[in-house]
């Protein structure tokens, strides 16, 4: 999808963006890097457990891809450690988001999307400059589409793997369990109250507050 399409529709105001300064950019991109070659480092023994583990459980590729929206609207692709069989030479059909149940998800799936280990490809994303360490989790175009006014201002600022709203919605598909649609549900109910906490991390973003997210992010998958 053309980029400048993307940012139109979306209403993309770099103005609004209420940046702390050049320092906090600075810093903030080389925790980034640090933290993720770091990461990718150590924890690839782990990471190439992960992936002969999927590979034995389910026949398909380790890594599931898909196209979310970065910094100001501009698409870039996201990499997780694949959760879910493949149909049709796809791991993902039917909706883009899963409750809890899902029969879509593997055995093996079930356990990293518990533990967010699935997540951890996007270490990569982190070091290639496509995402952050910290900040609104990326979204979908078409989801981001319902709520273009915010979005204009949550694609102001890099995408993150963790935030407020990771951590007040690591039980997501639990929420979404009972849910009749559960796409409805993600995007009526799910959605809106993680917009207010994107919001809430682009406001009091900093140092300290990324810091402190690192910390608590990593002590709950530690648990």
């Amino acid at each position: 999808m053309n980029a400048n399409v993307v940012q139109d529709r979306l209403q993309v105001d770099r103005a609004r963006s209420m940046t702390p300064g050049r320092w906090y950019t600075a810093i903030k991109r080389l925790i980034d890097v640090v933290g993720s070659g770091v990461g990718l480092i150590v924890l690839s023994p782990f990471l190439a457990a992960i992936a002969l583990t999927i590979r034995l459980d389910s026949p398909g590729p380790v890594i599931f891809r898909q196209e979310r929206l970065g910094r100001y609207g501009v698409p870039f692709v996201m990499y997780k450690f694949r959760s879910m069989r493949t149909v049709g030479g796809s791991s993902r059909q039917g909706p883009l988001v899963t409750a809890r149940g899902d029969q879509r998800v593997t055995q093996v799936g079930r356990f990293l999307r518990r533990h967010k280990l699935d997540e951890l490809p996007q270490l990569a994303n982190v070091l290639r400059g496509q995402m952050s360490l910290v900040g609104p989790r990326p979204e979908v175009d078409r989801y981001a589409r319902a709520y273009p006014t915010e979005y204009g201002r949550i694609l102001s600022v890099p995408p993150g793997i963790t935030d407020f709203a990771t951590l007040e919605f690591h039980r997501e598909e639990d929420i979404l369990a009972h849910a009749i649609d559960t796409e409805k549900a993600y995007v009526e109910q799910v959605l809106p109250a993680k917009i207010r906490l994107y919001l809430r991390y682009i406001e009091e973003r900093s140092v300290r507050t990324d810091l402190l997210l690192i910390g608590r992010t990593l002590g709950r998958i530690a648990r």
